[in-house]
């Protein structure tokens, strides 16, 4: 199947589900939300299925399932290592995407473990997903589980003092909030948080296709507006989070400093949220002095490129992609 006609498929899934959701109740987000989810998860097994061929067969060693809090079954988190090495490794800890209300750290662990094949411990984590819990519950999951992974890193072979946070699409966002949270103490207040790692522990940051500004968001119109309206009022358990603390504490573009670590952004040009998203985040982390690597492409280039599509490594602007964040990675960690 062609990337168009992949992309085709999944908005064609959205738009039948919005369908299905029209002539459900409207007091609660759960019909539509379980049905946007199963959208999405069809489109990430797929996604998974194409980064299966360009895996390492050997020389990644992984644990799976392992725990960083009692009390959930969702925070777990996979853990990938190149084989034979013993040192502590800087250590790439990804959080997946999926709107904040699907996916899973299986889905993105094909491409750990391609990371880890080039000298880094990779880590997955898991969170529970909205409509199940609602904002902040994934940022104080996960907040916590960076919490077990500096408390245990010398048994997880990491090196506490050379950690990059990292995401894809709703992940993106959530990366780029926990590291608000470590870089900015009126921040970590405004959100109630305390961060368990410091400043100095994180040495940079990979965004690729996120969402960084709500505002931008809610004023979105179509099919798509209406999916991540859905989204967002499942996430955060209110319909109205544009005009709540919701809105506002999870648009880390409005909350950012100089103190934001390194950062490589990228968006593919067929993905509205790299214009609306993607390009305005790194615009407004350069003009606080963080230093941005990004990867864009023209509005007119061929192939246009979709969302999440760094994952797609049949195509050349993925692997250019993968390049540049090893390059990356090289330089910071």
């Amino acid at each position: 199947m062609t990337r168009a006609r992949r992309t085709a498929g999944i908005i064609g899934g959205v738009v039948a589900a919005a369908g299905v959701a029209a002539g459900i109740a409207r007091a609660t987000p759960w019909p539509s939300a379980l049905v946007i989810r199963s959208v999405f998860e069809k489109g990430a097994a797929e996604t998974v299925a194409e980064m299966e061929p360009f895996v390492p067969t050997s020389g990644v060693t992984a644990q799976t399932g392992l725990r960083y809090a009692p009390g959930s079954p969702d925070t777990t988190f996979d853990l990938f290592r190149p084989e034979g090495e013993k040192g502590p490794l800087p250590a790439v800890v990804w959080i997946h995407g999926g709107a904040w209300i699907s996916g899973a750290s299986k889905d993105v662990d094909p491409y750990l473990r391609i990371l880890a094949s080039h000298g880094y411990a990779t880590v997955g984590l898991d969170y529970t997903l909205g409509p199940e819990a609602s904002y902040p519950t994934a940022v104080e999951q996960l907040n916590t589980a960076l919490a077990y992974l500096d408390a245990h890193a010398d048994e997880l072979g990491i090196d506490r003092e050379r950690i990059v946070l990292a995401g894809d699409s709703a992940g993106s966002q959530l990366a780029s909030q926990l590291a608000v949270l470590t870089t900015s103490p009126e921040y970590a207040h405004l959100l109630g948080i305390r961060p368990s790692l410091r400043r100095e522990q994180l040495s940079a940051i990979l965004l690729n296709c996120g969402v960084y500004d709500l505002g931008a968001l809610s004023t979105l119109n179509g099919i798509l507006a209406w999916g991540f309206k859905t989204a967002l009022w499942s996430y955060s358990g209110d319909k109205d989070w544009s005009q709540t603390y919701v809105g506002s504490t999870m648009s880390t573009l409005r909350h950012v400093t100089g103190d934001f670590p390194p950062t490589y952004i990228s968006g593919g040009n067929g993905d509205g949220l790299t214009w609306s998203q993607s390009v305005p985040m790194a615009t407004t982390l350069r003009g606080k002095g963080v230093e941005v690597t990004e990867l864009f492409w023209p509005a007119n280039h061929e192939p246009q490129l979709p969302h999440e599509y760094q994952f797609h490594l049949k195509f050349a602007e993925a692997h250019e992609a993968l390049d540049a964040t090893l390059a990356f990675l090289k330089r910071h960690a």
